[in-house]
Formats: structure tokens, sequence, C-alpha cells
């Protein structure tokens, strides 16, 4: 299983929202570069960096942040605002590793359907961000009428592999994970499913772990509060990979 260190990025600073909202934001870090290398030593080997202007449609500047980052000899899933294939390319370009899909997904299967076929399914993670059951867009900002399993099988029958899975109601919150619907999303679909949102302690790491079938955890808002040390997650998940 795999750590995610969540980088989200608005007006050039590292914040978290709460919910989504970005009427909730608490602003940790003025530099995102700096950012990155303090959770590389920590020991990260890939970052979850989440565009937050690009998912609200906003003007930024973040494809310039990411390539910093990717310099820094560290893997890069990133997202937010990706809804073209030329935006996809882009991101690649400026040294993504993975894209999170989530907008154009819904949308548009068909873009990546073709990213997939282009740069391969270790390429391409899809978003399944969802409040009160049903999968949300645009920034969160939009429910559709589909269900995550719904889609996370029309997403596995276009060649998709990985998903995030986020519970935008425990996003930012410190609740604890949603483990159920985690794990029956990854038990009924066959993806390889991370898990987001709402984490809080080491207890959620190894729970996620302990199910058997989850390939990583995002983890945010427990990071920057220091509930969670990452070395420690790190730590738990490298010794049961091992064991």
């Amino acid at each position: 299983m795999i750590v995610y260190p969540a980088i989200d990025l608005h007006g050039g600073k590292v914040v978290r929202l709460k919910e989504g909202d970005l009427e909730q934001q608490t602003i940790f870090s003025d530099d995102p570069v700096a950012m990155a290398q303090h959770w590389i030593d920590a020991g990260a080997e890939w970052l979850h960096v989440v565009n937050l202007d690009g998912a609200f449609a906003a003007t930024n500047d973040n494809l310039r942040v990411l390539e910093r980052i990717a310099a820094l000899d560290v893997r890069v899933q990133f997202g937010g605002g990706l809804r073209s294939s030329e935006d996809i390319a882009l991101a690649f370009a400026k040294g993504a590793s993975r894209v999170v899909l989530g907008t154009v997904a819904v949308e548009q299967p068909e873009v990546v359907a073709q990213t997939i076929n282009e740069r391969g399914a270790e390429a391409v993670c899809v978003a399944l961000d969802a409040r009160d059951g049903n999968v949300t867009t645009h920034g969160w900002q939009t429910q559709s009428s589909l269900a995550p399993v719904e889609m996370g099988k029309q997403m596995a029958g276009i060649g998709v592999r990985h998903v995030i899975y986020t519970d935008v109601s425990r996003d930012g919150l410190l609740t604890g994970v949603n483990l159920d619907a985690t794990v029956a999303l990854a038990r009924e679909t066959g993806l390889q499913v991370i898990a987001s949102g709402g984490v809080n302690s080491l207890v959620d790491v190894q729970n996620l772990f302990d199910a058997g079938c989850i390939a990583g955890v995002v983890i945010g808002m427990a990071l920057y509060q220091q509930k969670i040390n990452l070395a420690d997650a790190l730590k738990i998940v490298r010794q049961n990979n091992v064991g």
C-alpha cells in the first residue's frame, strides 16, 4: 500500500479545505516546493498534488509548481482541472507521473480511454469523489446521478486500473476514513482503490492495510495538523508489506 502526502494548491499556497469548500480554507505554507521536499525527506516516494484553482476553473500558475516539484525526483500524482486531452498532455509534459481525472471521466470517458491507450493504465487514476452516495464533479460542486461502484465498473470496462475514492463529507474534518465504502468499492469493482478523506490517525492507515484490498491512502489534514507522522505511517506500511 502506498502512502500519498497531499499538497493542495490554491493561489500559490499549500492549503487544506474542509468538505471541498474554499470558504473553509486553512493555509499551511507559502512554499509548495519546500513542502514537497519536506515530505520527500520524511520518506515519501509519491506525492498527491491537487490544483484546486484548476478544479474551480480559476486562472493559475500551478503547472509551473508541478514542474518544480517533479524536478525533486519524486513521483507526482496530479489532478485538478484536467478536462481535455490538451490539459492532460501538458500535465505529463510538466512532470506528472500519473494524472487524476474526475469531471472529464464523467463527461467524456473517451478521453480517459484515449489517455490509457497513449500512456498506459499506470499513468491514469480516476477520481470517484462522492457526497451522499453519488459522484461529484467540477470541484465537488456538481452532483452526478452515478454511484461510485457503478462508475467504477464503467471505468474498469474502459481499462482504468487506479481510482481515488473520497468521501467529500469527511474531507479535511479528521473524522476517520470511510472504511466500509472504500473496501466495498475495491471488492465490487476489482480496481486499485486509493482511500482519501477524513484520515485521522495511524489506526486508519492500519485498518486500510488490514482490509487487504486497498492500494493506497492520501493523507492531508492529519499530516499538517501533526496527528500523523509520515515516517510512522510509512513504517507501518513497509513493515506490513515485508511481513
